[in-house]
């Protein structure tokens, strides 16, 4: 599969802008997804989502927090996958770039890895949703994937502190979820 960019046509980004709003509008009134927030960045632009992800207390990323992000999605949506971006502060995290940009396979172009990692099956799919995706992310603070790190700092001290030879993972950890807060 190539990664070329097709052309947009305007009846594709009209598409993809009903199916947001009405993923949108779902989102907004579901009331079993604990944590998510969402709405728009600027009303005019179905495609530029603004999040707010409340982790809680009971997570493995030691406590709880409210990190904001953007998730913007192409006008090729839904057979492109949207961008996830973390707005400051930036969690420190294995799977999170400095510049905030999450890694994540699902948020990954539906084609083969041309370093074999992940499997095309793990990639983006069309049947994934806005929420499919928050609620993976949330998934990922509680297991961070060290595996395949955006951050190799954050990688490194996780795999220190869980082998139990540092607390610097938890420390820079409890430091990002206080600003989260205001607290810094």
């Amino acid at each position: 599969m190539s990664s070329t960019p097709k052309p947009t046509s305007s009846a594709q980004t009209s598409g993809a802008a009903r199916l947001l709003q009405r993923q949108l509008k779902e989102m907004s009134t579901a009331k079993d997804l604990p944590g998510i927030s969402v709405g728009l960045l600027n009303e005019n632009n179905v495609f530029v989502w603004e999040v707010v992800l409340m982790i809680n207390d009971d997570c493995k990323y030691y406590g709880g927090a409210y990190f904001r992000a953007h998730l913007t999605f192409p006008p090729e949506y839904p057979h492109l996958p949207p961008k996830l971006v973390f707005q400051a502060p930036v969690p420190f995290h294995p799977n999170i770039y400095a510049s905030g940009e999450l890694c994540i396979s699902i948020l990954h172009p539906p084609e083969d890895d041309k370093y074999g990692y992940e499997t095309a099956a793990e990639r983006w799919s069309p049947v994934q949703t806005p929420e499919t995706i928050l609620l993976s992310v949330i998934s990922l603070f509680s297991e961070p994937n060290d595996e395949s790190p955006a951050n190799l700092d954050a990688a490194k001290l996780l795999r220190q502190d869980r082998a139990g030879e540092s607390k610097e993972f938890r420390r820079r950890v409890r430091k990002c979820v206080r600003e989260s807060l205001g607290e810094d």
